[in-house]
């Protein structure tokens, strides 16, 4: 099986936050399918590049999706469909 690159797993936890509304860490460790350690500087990066935001719901740490994020998966997926219809 194939590593996924840093685009990749950065998509698949924006794909995660776009079929949700708010989410759990834990939610999103096990639909994009990485480890507690290793999804903190995926987070950190979506959230300082605000793509994502962070909210606080019943005393709990949630993630959205924003508009911002919505449209770099929108353009993600149209690069992709591009660079498929190419064979890249």
């Amino acid at each position: 099986m194939k590593k996924r690159t840093r685009l990749e797993v950065l998509k698949d936890l924006l794909d995660v936050l776009q079929k949700n509304k708010q989410v759990k860490i834990t939610h999103l460790i096990y639909k994009a399918n990485l480890s507690n350690n290793s999804i903190k500087p995926y987070l950190e990066y979506l959230l300082k590049n605000n793509l994502i935001e962070q909210i606080i719901v019943n005393e709990k740490r949630m993630f959205k999706i924003n508009l911002k994020g919505n449209e770099f998966l929108q353009e993600f997926n149209k690069i992709k469909v591009f660079s498929e219809s190419y064979g890249l």
